[in-house]
């Protein structure tokens, strides 16, 4: 058993920390009430020491800790994850630069979180370590960003309500969000990546992050929505969410390590509205993602779109990102008609603000709540938010700030 020892010389470190992410996530440490009030020890980590000096004063934290480690020095980065209970890292795209720290955390028995939705990737790394990360009670919880951490509470707090609340087995959940916000550079560079290296095509497989063996039969309930569609639990036109393909796979790996029903399945939608402009907006949306999607598939558009993007470091403005919100809207049906609702919400923007919330109470989870965790403090593997984290996140993001909210079966009856 390689659990990470207390006595190491840092409870987090912040790797990729003068990132647009990185960056937000040592304001938001810095400012944590338990991170000062129990006196965490806590570092930054990133390939430039200038540029983390400057973070460092920026946040007015002149006791945090410095690493300098590039991503392609195995010796620094041994020697990080070495130091460390806990790494946080928002330093993608993942499949560049992520797969040797991950194997260095493995190695060392250091839990580790980080904010990527390059599922291609987090496959590679369930082949790689689960088994030896499950053996040593090392958590290894990629996609704790809004890639994934709302679709996977949503489907959690739906099984766990028709259970407790209905004593029935929740075969379907259902989700559609509302959101505001832009993006930045990292993360278009991170899909641009996943574009350019033929890795998005692995995302076609619905079952992509599935343990081996762990398949469906039927893959129809669980085909990605293509079209625009009317909603009557919802009242509400939807179309595709492009988040979508990522999510989904992340909430099937929940529902076979946590066990849910052997039927589940999951689906989330973007929400347009009601009436007939809502209508005409979800097929706009449906076929321009399909547009959109072959375009990028040809190089010479995929050049173009990142000459337009944003580069990696940069992103929205702070009024920008302080503007944004999201909004997650769930239904869960169990097997004997019972129906649920809820809702997970935040403001700020998204890709940002509700990113780096989640990400950071993630890794805090780890650091102070190991034996409250789901399995207890030797459990591991390649997790999911969900199954690696489960109660513990989600009173963490509600103490935050962040809304998730759970319908009694009475108030849901009075909604439909």
């Amino acid at each position: 058993m390689k659990n990470a020892s207390p006595s190491r010389k840092y409870d987090v470190v912040l790797y990729g920390a003068s990132g647009f992410v990185g960056r937000q996530t040592v304001a938001y440490f810095a400012r944590h009430p338990q991170v000062k009030a129990l006196g965490l020890k806590w570092a930054l980590g990133g390939r430039s020491a200038d540029k983390l000096a400057g973070v460092r004063r920026d946040c007015g934290a002149p006791d945090v800790g410095l690493l300098v480690a590039d991503a392609d020095d195995a010796q620094a980065i041994d020697a990080l994850a070495r130091s460390a209970r806990v790494v946080l890292s928002t330093a993608g795209p993942f499949a560049l630069y992520g797969s040797e720290l991950v194997a260095a955390c493995v190695r060392h028995g250091t839990h580790y979180v980080d904010i990527t939705g390059e599922t291609p990737w987090v496959k590679g790394l369930i082949e790689q370590h689960h088994d030896q990360a499950r053996r040593d009670g090392t958590r290894i919880i990629p996609l704790c960003g809004f890639d994934s951490i709302p679709s996977d509470l949503s489907a959690y707090l739906a099984n766990q309500a028709l259970a407790e609340q209905l004593g029935q087995t929740c075969t379907r959940v259902k989700a559609a969000f509302s959101i505001r916000g832009g993006f930045n550079g990292g993360t278009l560079a991170s899909m641009f990546n996943m574009l350019s290296s033929g890795q998005a095509q692995r995302v076609a497989d619905l079952f992509l992050l599935n343990p081996a063996g762990q398949r469906p039969e039927s893959g129809v309930v669980h085909a990605d929505p293509v079209g625009p569609r009317h909603d009557p639990d919802f009242a509400a036109w939807l179309g595709p969410f492009f988040m979508g393909p990522i999510n989904t796979r992340v909430v099937r790996r929940s529902a076979a390590l946590l066990g849910y029903a052997p039927d589940f399945s999951y689906q989330e939608y973007l929400r347009l509205g009601a009436g007939p402009v809502a209508a005409v907006a979800a097929t706009a949306l449906s076929a321009g993602s399909l547009v959109s999607q072959a375009a990028l598939q040809w190089s010479a558009v995929r050049k173009l779109a990142e000459k337009l993007a944003p580069a990696p470091g940069a992103g929205p403005s702070e009024s920008s990102m302080d503007g944004g919100s999201f909004r997650c809207e769930w239904i869960g049906h169990g097997d004997a008609g019972g129906v649920v609702r809820g809702v997970i919400s935040d403001r700020g923007d998204p890709g940002n603000r509700a990113t780096t919330k989640l990400v950071c109470e993630s890794a805090l989870a780890l650091v102070l709540q190991i034996d409250a965790l789901p399995g207890g403090p030797t459990h591991g593997g390649v997790l999911t938010p969900a199954s690696g984290l489960g109660d513990v996140l989600v009173q963490r993001l509600r103490v935050a700030g962040m809304t998730l909210r759970v319908d009694s079966p009475a108030s849901t009856q009075k909604k439909r």
